[in-house]
């Protein structure tokens, strides 16, 4: 479910669709380090889905051995790509520089960096934003529109006709696909149909719970914690997932939302997340991409990403002094997994207390400290040292930016051209495995 990468081959152009960073146990991290399988000075283009780091993390190490042409995305995920890049730059730096101290103690080489911060920034250089709907000639034979896939801000599905000699292929890639009615976003486009379709199947094999049912849970799971005296920590992507979080909670503590428990207890909510901050203001400057209901927020005069009682960390300081307050409080930290980021800390400071609960409102990959936690381990390590778990452990899929199996079987049933065939991507084995059984049974389609 990470390191999106699709290579096409027309007559005369080589295109990429994404070009996304492995996330998850070692094994799978080193695939970043290998080759591409491909000469990236080739590579006319890179069409880029939405700004996830999963999708879009090896784009400057593309840059970086060779690549001379030009990323087109959507304006907002130009925006998001711009931070995110640079801040994953700067966890490879930090990382190479923690290995290089572990190697040289062992008479090993020095780490180099996947890339650097400066790469991230070269990277940005090659950016091309467009708006969605806008048709784009790549050349005289291959042009591509993006439309709206409703996952975070400025994702897209991608559409692409390629002509050879007298005949138009049109291709789709559904990028990661939302859900129907999520915060803020907006429901993904149906498109009209394809010839080939490559679509994600990351929740292929299971359901969601239903969004207002799980904001119930959420708001006990709250309550239950702070009577108990703990805190809750919720491991959440800094793009997409913080700011649905900011919104929905925005509608309790500032009582536009009937409360659906006996009592709020509205204690005060940290996002510490230098680069969830840093996406929450981007997130403000494109309200254009926001749904109905968000816009509405904002004309009445109301930020549906601010609130009183929400707090931005913004210096290391600021964040360990979280964990020294006793004081009951949410704290929303990236990454998102587990793996990387000021959550690790958090988790370290609240794993082993009873009295606290962890909060998982995303999809944790194989391998990562997020899925161990969430599989029930008795006990991890973190910076080197074994944490028992004993805080309460939840699931929130409801919060899922991602279609449930449902929502993947309407989406590509809604088309009234259907496709010759669909290649499914981006899901561990059985999801692939239960969505192509279930399009073939249900809608006939070659798998």
């Amino acid at each position: 479910v990470t390191g999106s990468c699709t290579l096409i081959r027309t007559d005369d152009l080589k295109l990429l669709v994404d070009c996304g960073l492995f996330q998850g146990p070692k094994v799978l991290e080193e695939l970043n380090r290998q080759s591409f399988g491909f000469d990236p000075s080739e590579i006319d283009f890179v069409l880029l889905t939405h700004a996830h780091i999963d999708h879009s993390g090896r784009i400057p190490k593309l840059v970086k051995d060779g690549f001379k042409g030009s990323i087109i995305c959507t304006s907002a995920t130009a925006d998001l790509l711009d931070i995110m890049l640079k801040d994953s730059g700067h966890i490879q730096e930090m990382e190479a520089e923690w290995q290089t101290r572990k190697n040289l103690r062992a008479g090993l080489p020095p780490q180099q960096p996947l890339y650097t911060v400066q790469d991230a920034e070269e990277a940005m250089k090659h950016v091309q934003p467009v708006l969605y709907g806008q048709i784009i000639s790549l050349n005289d034979r291959v042009t591509v529109r993006f439309a709206d896939a409703g996952h975070i801000l400025g994702s897209a599905i991608i559409e692409l006709w390629i002509r050879e000699g007298q005949r138009t292929t049109k291709l789709v890639f559904s990028g990661d696909l939302g859900s129907q009615d999520r915060p803020i976003i907006r429901n993904p486009e149906i498109i009209d149909g394809a010839d080939l379709v490559i679509m994600e199947s990351t929740y292929g094999d299971r359901l969601h719970q239903n969004p207002s049912t799980d904001m119930k849970r959420f708001l006990n799971i709250i309550n239950d914690t702070c009577r108990r005296g703990g805190t809750v920590v919720i491991p959440s992507f800094a793009v997409g997932r913080t700011q649905e979080i900011i919104y929905e909670l925005n509608k309790y503590y500032d009582h536009f939302e009937k409360v659906e428990v006996d009592e709020f207890l509205s204690i005060p909510v940290y996002i510490d997340s230098p680069l969830a901050v840093s996406a929450t203001n981007i997130f403000k400057r494109h309200s254009d991409c926001f749904n109905t209901e968000a816009r509405d927020f904002i004309l009445k005069g109301d930020n549906p990403l601010e609130f009183p009682k929400l707090k931005l960390v913004k210096t290391v300081e600021e964040s360990k002094a979280l964990n020294e307050d006793t004081g009951s409080k949410i704290i929303i930290s990236a990454s998102g997994m587990c793996d990387a980021g000021r959550i690790k800390h958090h988790l370290k400071h609240n794993l082993w207390r009873e009295e606290s609960s962890i909060v998982f409102v995303g999809y944790q990959a194989q391998g990562t400290l997020g899925r161990i936690i969430k599989d029930g381990a008795p006990s991890v390590k973190i910076y080197g040292e074994e944490i028992a778990v004993r805080a309460d452990i939840h699931s929130l899929e409801g919060f899922s930016a991602h279609a449930d199996q449902k929502g993947l079987l309407d989406w590509i049933g809604a088309m009234k051209h259907k496709p010759k065939k669909v290649f499914l991507v981006h899901g561990e084995q059985d999801a692939l495995d239960t969505l192509a059984g279930l399009l073939r049974e249900q809608q006939g389609l070659d798998v």
